[in-house]
C-alpha cells in the first residue's frame, strides 16, 4: 500500500512540474508582448505622423516651408516654419538659463551638504513641481508672472516670451535636480575622502571632483530637460499667445511648435486641407527635435560615464 501511495506521489509531482514548465513557457512570450507595446506605439505614431507629412511636404515647396511668413488661414496661406521654430528654441533656451543654475545648485546641496533627514524632506518637496499640471503652470505664467515682469519691464507685452520661459524653467528644475543628484550621488566617497585628505574645501570637492566625475549623468539631465522644455504645450499656449511673426525679441509674443498644434486642433482647419496636413508636417519636426534630444543624451552618458 506504502510502494501505491509513493507511485501515485511521484505522479502527482510530474503533472504538478509540467504544469509549471507550460507556465514557464507563456510568461517569456507575456513579458515579450508587453515590452512589444510601446515598440508597436512608437511605429505607429512614426507611420502616422511620417504618411500625413508626406501629402503637406507634397504641395507645399521647400522655400516656402523653410521661410518666416506663416500664415496658414490667409486667403492666401503661406506655411513657413520658422517663426515655431524661433519660438520653440527661445522659450526652450530661456528655460534652460533658469533651470540649469537652480537644478544643479540644489543637486550639489542634496548631495554634498544637506543633512540625510533634510535630505529626505528637500527632495520630494522639490519633486512635487513635477506633479503639479502644466495648465496650472500656464495660468500661472499669464496672471503671475506676467504681470510682475511687465512692473519691471514697461514694453513687455501681456503675451510673450518670456514669461512662459521662466515658468518652464521653473517647471523642469526637479527633473534636473534629481538626475544630477543621483549621478553625484554614485561619485564613490572616496574620491571625496581623498580630496579632503588632500586639503581640499568641502566647495572645491564639490566642483573640482564630484562635478566632473559626474558630467556624464549631469549632461544627460541637461538634453532631457531641455526635450521636456521643447515639447511642453500648455504653458506657451496660455502665456505665450500665436503670433506667428518671426522675432528675437523675447517681451514679444512667440508661437511654438506644440502651441501650433493646439491651435489647429481646435477646429481652424478643415480635414484633408493643407492647413490639416502641416500639423502633421510640424509634429514630425517636434519628433525629430526630441528624438536628437533623446539620442544626444544617450551618447553623452556612454561617451563620458565614469566607471568605478
Amino acid at each position: 500500500m506504502n510502494h501505491t501511495a509513493d507511485v501515485k506521489n511521484v505522479i502527482k509531482k510530474n503533472i504538478e512540474k509540467n504544469k509549471n514548465k507550460k507556465r514557464e513557457k507563456i510568461i517569456p512570450n507575456l513579458f515579450l508582448l508587453a515590452a512589444s507595446i510601446s515598440i508597436l506605439t512608437t511605429v505607429g505614431i512614426v507611420l502616422t505622423l511620417a504618411f500625413d507629412a508626406y501629402k503637406f511636404f507634397a504641395k507645399v515647396p521647400l522655400k516656402e516651408i523653410f521661410s518666416t511668413e506663416l500664415a496658414p488661414l490667409a486667403v492666401n496661406p503661406s506655411f513657413g516654419i520658422l517663426p515655431l521654430i524661433s519660438g520653440t528654441i527661445i522659450t526652450s533656451i530661456i528655460a534652460m538659463c533658469v533651470a540649469i543654475p537652480i537644478g544643479l545648485t540644489a543637486a550639489i546641496y542634496l548631495s554634498e551638504y544637506a543633512k540625510e533627514s533634510h535630505r529626505k524632506i528637500l527632495k520630494p518637496i522639490m519633486e512635487l513641481l513635477a506633479g503639479i499640471p502644466t495648465i496650472v503652470y500656464g495660468f500661472f505664467a499669464y496672471s503671475f508672472v506676467t504681470p510682475l515682469l511687465m512692473n519691471l519691464i514697461p514694453s513687455l507685452g501681456a503675451k510673450n516670451a518670456l514669461s512662459p520661459g521662466i515658468v518652464m524653467g521653473i517647471m523642469i528644475i526637479p527633473m534636473v535636480t534629481s538626475l544630477s543628484e543621483d549621478a553625484m550621488n554614485s561619485v564613490p566617497n572616496a574620491m571625496r575622502e581623498g580630496a579632503l585628505a588632500l586639503g581640499s574645501t568641502k566647495l572645491e570637492v564639490a566642483i573640482k571632483v564630484v562635478l566632473p566625475a559626474a558630467t556624464s549623468g549631469i549632461i544627460s539631465s541637461f538634453v532631457l530637460a531641455i526635450s521636456r522644455a521643447i515639447g511642453e504645450t500648455m504653458i506657451v499656449t496660455i502665456a505665450s499667445g500665436s503670433s506667428k511673426n518671426f522675432t528675437l525679441d523675447i517681451t514679444q509674443s512667440m508661437q511654438t511648435m506644440t502651441a501650433y498644434i493646439v491651435e489647429f486642433t481646435s477646429g481652424d482647419a478643415g480635414s484633408g486641407t493643407v492647413g490639416y496636413y502641416s500639423l502633421y508636417a510640424v509634429g514630425l519636426i517636434l519628433f525629430i527635435f526630441t528624438l536628437l534630444m533623446n539620442l544626444l543624451a544617450q551618447y553623452i552618458s556612454r561617451r563620458y560615464r565614469e566607471e568605478y
